[in-house]
């Protein structure tokens, strides 16, 4: 798939100061990788003569042995596609090096050596080895012949870049270098290298293995990296320490694919580079200014393969679903600060909404009295007001007064639809026409009449617009779209359903808990038509923008990564995908989409998105909650006349 990159870590089995075994067990792990369409395959420290050969490592018949091995995998892997880094102890001008050998098609590319040698604990390397330095020189070439360059280059500062797409950019560090204040990664993520390898040997302690997992989530998290890090494993000796054969493989603070303790073998996993480039791009104080000494260019071709990994399908919630009740917690808690903050600035104890028996007047009155609650005012002076009109079904209508009555608050009824009927009246429309001027009319209406009650009541009017409705436009321009703070505009509407169950479980009301289902299972509607001739809700709004679980993928791939069109695409045909959705991680019943029902609905997502800023160019204040927010004062400077046909040509290519 296009904007990934499948990276490998390993673990072989091996013997102590046997190269020829060892060389033996690399490759099995290396036709592996090959099979598995692996591009890049990292090897433990020191693989080839073993980390523990001790003093071993001076005598000159080992050192030859590995240098035998090395060769002999570069000649048996010209064939493959893959770049291996692998663990080398390197004898040059009488003085040995810890490094990282990096070959590709049987040519050794570079030489990178350890440069932090460690001396204390159960560690004492400089008996053996010098430290490397940043600065690259040339050196000799181990691989002899015809075909292969005199020298290669060596030093701690070089980078691999792949030319074909040169996001491809490798670095590599041994080890000790990744424990010290400041690793040589952070210089290399710097200098713009977004796949950092590590070929290690670190023993097992207690409680190493979780600090290990810690330090690659928050190396690969700080730098927007992929870290790659492979330990040596139990083959080693065992005279002293049992060696974690701990593999790793890290992406922008998440672990990837990491394998069992002491279990030996090959891990691969799917390295989004578009993810690591947009992340980047967004954050201001990432300089990229330190240079690499030299680059080593290399060209790989194109890979095609299903992914190796679980992509959400819904990228605004949790993965774990156990995790909902801690996110639905803390996100209420930021909503119901910030409306908070501003009734105790403006000096209102009042407030009040359109309450319509909906997803998202319910949440914003879960906020308001989440609010009421810090503030220790009464809930009574909460005003909740339903609005019927032409399109309020009998079943919104019955909810919105259950709720209140779940909840012990009061709830005016005011209809509008003789207002309504008036001012088509005035404005010359016959009322039978069900066009735009009909179903705005009746939200230009509501919110009148709550802006008026709020000056009324000396009373906050609480917006009740959700993320998913903003970023598709769907909403009334100076209707639904206005209130004096909106408490929902960061949330995505496949999320409400989250906050609104655990408020109600929260409350230990059972009464509100059955409410709060049949308001999450009731269709999502404006109700501005009237209903079908059975009384039911006729108007459906997923039926006009698509599926909001469709939607609020795009949108959240859109803004959080600034992904290209096709690899949003790309993305939600494998997130909705059968073999997907059938991962073990995916702890929710989702429904599959066709590749065109995606395309279909990227397409409306991208028009709306684009049509629809003008809307969102003055939206009421309200609190940022999550990484994805539309507010132009802060997240999203967008003009509102900017176009969206480079997005739309870009599907475009896909229908050809």
């Amino acid at each position: 798939m296009r904007d990934f990159v499948r990276v490998a870590t390993a673990c072989p089995k091996g013997r102590v100061a046997d190269p020829e075994y060892n060389l033996e067990q690399m490759l099995i792990l290396a036709r592996k990788a090959e099979e598995e369409n692996v591009s890049l395959l990292v090897y433990p420290e020191l693989c080839l003569t073993s980390y523990t050969a001790m003093d071993m490592i001076y005598q000159r018949s080992l050192l030859e042995a590995g240098e035998k091995a090395l060769i002999s995998f570069c000649e048996q892997t010209k064939e493959m596609d893959v770049l291996f880094v692998i663990g080398y102890g390197l004898l040059l001008e009488g003085k040995l090096f810890n490094t990282g050998v990096v070959t590709y098609h049987g040519d050794i590319l570079g030489i990178v050596p350890k440069q932090f040698i460690p001396n204390h604990a159960e560690f004492y390397e400089r008996r053996y080895f010098q430290e490397g330095k940043e600065e690259v020189c040339f050196i000799p070439n181990i691989l002899k012949g015809e075909g292969y360059r005199k020298e290669i280059p060596f030093g701690a500062s070089l980078h691999f870049v792949r030319e074909e797409d040169q996001r491809f950019r490798l670095a590599v560090e041994i080890c000790e270098d990744l424990w010290v204040p400041v690793p040589p990664s952070s210089k290399h993520a710097l200098a713009g290298a977004t796949l950092l390898a590590n070929c290690s040997a670190s023993d097992e302690l207690v409680g190493k293995r979780g600090s290990r997992r810690r330090l690659l989530e928050h190396y690969s998290g700080n730098l927007h990296a992929s870290y790659l890090y492979s330990s040596a494993g139990p083959s080693e000796s065992t005279q002293d320490m049992v060696f974690s054969a701990h593999c790793l493989i890290s992406e922008n603070g998440r672990i990837l694919k990491e394998n069992q303790p002491f279990e030996e073998g090959i891990f691969w996993a799917d390295v989004n580079l578009a993810l690591l480039e947009g992340e980047r791009m967004r954050q201001s104080t990432y300089f990229v200014k330190e240079e690499p000494s030299y680059t080593q260019y290399f060209s790989m071709k194109d890979k095609q393969y299903t992914l190796h990994r679980f992509v959400s399908p819904c990228p605004f919630l949790p993965k774990a679903v156990e995790k909902e009740g801690d996110r639905a917690r803390e996100i209420l808690s930021i909503q119901s600060r910030g409306l908070k903050k501003r009734m105790e600035h403006v000096g209102c104890k009042k407030l009040i909404l359109g309450l319509s028996g909906g997803l998202d007047s319910t949440l914003a009155l879960f906020v308001c009295l989440e609010t009421f609650a810090l503030l220790g005012y009464d809930k009574e002076n909460i005003l909740c007001i339903t609005m019927p009109s032409f399109g309020t079904s009998k079943k919104t209508h019955d909810s919105a007064e259950k709720l209140a009555k779940a909840l012990g608050i009061s709830l005016r009824e005011i209809s509008i639809e003789k207002a309504v009927l008036q001012h088509f009246f005035d404005i010359g429309h016959d009322g039978e026409k069900k066009d735009i001027v009909y179903e705005n009319a009746q939200a230009r209406e509501r919110t009148q009449i709550l802006m008026d009650l709020a000056n009324k009541e000396g009373a906050l009017l609480v917006g009740t617009g959700d993320l998913s409705e903003l970023a598709l436009g769907f909403a009334t321009y100076n209707g639904d779209h206005m209130s004096m703070y909106g408490v929902n505009g960061d949330i995505p509407k496949t999320a409400i359903p989250m906050l609104l169950r655990e408020f109600a479980r929260k409350s230990g009301n059972q009464e509100l808990e059955t409410v709060v289902e049949e308001i999450i299972a009731t269709p999502v509607s404006p109700e501005l038509l009237p209903p079908d001739a059975t009384g039911e809700i006729s108007q459906r709004t997923e039926d006009v923008v698509g599926p909001y679980l469709l939607q609020d993928f795009f949108l959240y791939q859109h803004l959080r990564y600034g992904f290209s069109a096709r690899n949003i695409y790309d993305l939600a045909c494998f997130a909705f995908s059968k073999e997907n959705l059938a991962n073990k991680e995916n702890e929710r019943t989702i429904p599959e989409f066709s590749p065109a029902e995606i395309l279909k609905n990227l397409k409306t997502f991208y028009k709306r998105f684009f049509g629809n800023q003008f809307k969102r160019s003055c939206l009421p204040d309200g609190p940022k909650v999550g990484r994805v927010a539309l507010s132009p004062r802060g997240d999203l400077r967008m003009a509102s006349d900017a176009c969206a046909e480079a997005w739309i040509s870009e599907l475009a290519e896909l229908e050809a």
